[in-house]
C-alpha cells in the first residue's frame, strides 16, 4: 500500500519520532516488519566467518548495549553496598539488591547454600532483560530503510526495536536456564535420583509410564512458555505502539481532517501504550522470567524435585 502524502502532513511531531519505519516518504510502502529485519549490517561491513554472521546488525548493537548496562549497574552495586545507605544512589542500589536477593532468589530457592551460589547468574539475567526491554522503548538512530542527512553524513531515522522482540535471544536464554537448572539438579541428586524425582513419590507403579513422558514434556516445554512469553509480550508491545502512532492512518487512509483527527487520537493513545511498556511490562517481563529461573533451580535441587 502506498503511503498518502497526507497522512505524511497529519503526522505530529511524536508520530514521527515513534514511528520513522511507519512514516516515510510517499513513494515508500508501509513495511511494519521493517523494524524487526536484522539482515543487514547496521555498523560496519558485512562479515562471515565458517558460515556465521558476525556483521554488527542492529540486533548485536541492542544486546552489547544492554550488556554494557549490566555489567555497569552490577559494578555500581558491588561498590556502593553499605550497611547504611547515606543517599539516594546507595539507596535505589540497596533496594535493587535487595528485591532480587529477597523477593526472587531467597523466597524461590530454599537452600541458601544454593541461592548464594546462583544469586549472581539471576541477578545477572534480571537486569539485562530489564536493560533489553527498555531500549527497545527508547528511540535510536537504527532504522535503516530512512536515513536523514547530517552535515553531509546519512545517519539511520530514529526507531524502536528490541532485541526481545527478536525470538533467537529470548530462546538463547531460555536454553541457558533449561540446561542449568537440569545440570544443578543432576550433580545434587544423580542422574538416576533426578530422573526418579520427576514424579512424585508413592505413585502406583503402572501409572509411572503415563506420568514420565508427561514430565519430561512439561520440561521441554518450559523452553517454549519462557522463550515465548518474553518474546511476544515485547513484539506485542511494540506492533501497538508502531500502529497507534502512525500505522493506523496510514492503513485507513482517511481524508485530510480524518487524518488529522485519527492521528491525534491514535498518537495519544500510543504514548499510553508507550509508558505502560516502559514502565509496567519492561520490568514485568523481567521479574517473571527470572523467577521463574529461580524456581527452576530451587525445585531442581529440593529434595522432592
Amino acid at each position: 500500500m502506498k503511503l498518502r502524502h497526507r497522512a505524511l502532513m497529519a503526522a505530529t511531531p511524536l508520530v514521527a519520532a515513534l514511528a520513522a519505519p511507519a512514516l516515510a516518504s510517499a513513494a515508500d510502502e508501509f513495511k511494519p516488519d521493517a523494524e524487526f529485519d536484522v539482515s543487514k549490517p547496521l555498523i560496519g561491513p558485512h562479515m562471515e566467518l565458517f558460515g556465521i554472521d558476525l556483521s554488527i546488525s542492529k540486533a548485536v548493537l541492542y544486546v552489547i548495549l544492554a550488556g554494557l548496562l549490566t555489567v555497569l549497574t552490577l559494578v555500581l552495586i558491588a561498590r556502593r553496598m553499605q550497611a547504611h545507605p547515606r543517599g539516594r544512589a546507595e539507596t535505589v542500589v540497596e533496594w535493587a539488591y535487595e528485591f532480587v536477593d529477597s523477593t526472587i532468589v531467597g523466597d524461590n530457592i530454599a537452600s541458601k547454600k544454593t541461592a548464594r551460589t546462583w544469586f549472581p547468574f539471576i541477578a545477572t539475567l534480571f537486569f539485562f532483560i530489564y536493560f533489553s526491554n527498555v531500549l527497545g522503548y527508547l528511540p535510536l538512530p537504527t532504522n535503516q530503510e530512512h536515513t536523514f542527512s547530517v552535515f553531509g553524513a546519512d545517519i539511520p531515522a530514529f526507531a524502536l526495536y528490541a532485541a526481545t522482540a527478536n525470538i533467537s535471544m529470548p530462546l538463547i536464554l531460555a536454553l541457558v536456564v533449561w540446561i542449568s537448572y537440569n545440570v544443578v539438579g543432576i550433580r545434587k541428586h544423580g542422574v538416576f535420583g533426578y530422573v526418579k524425582g520427576l514424579v512424585p513419590s508413592g505413585l502406583p507403579w503402572w501409572i509411572l509410564p503415563l506420568m514420565y513422558p508427561i514430565e519430561i514434556l512439561s520440561h521441554f516445554v518450559r523452553l517454549i512458555s519462557l522463550s515465548l512469553r518474553l518474546y511476544a509480550n515485547i513484539l506485542a508491545g511494540h506492533l501497538l505502539i508502531l500502529f497507534m502512532a502512525g500505522g493506523l492512518v496510514v492503513l485507513l487512509e482517511p481524508g485530510w481532517v480524518g487524518a488529522g483527527i485519527l492521528g491525534i487520537a491514535t498518537a495519544a493513545i500510543a504514548v499510553v501504550f508507550f509508558l505502560f511498556e516502559l514502565t509496567l511490562v519492561a520490568a514485568l517481563q523481567a521479574f517473571i522470567f527470572s523467577t521463574l529461573t529461580a524456581i527452576y533451580i530451587g525445585g531442581a535441587v529440593a529434595e522432592e524435585h
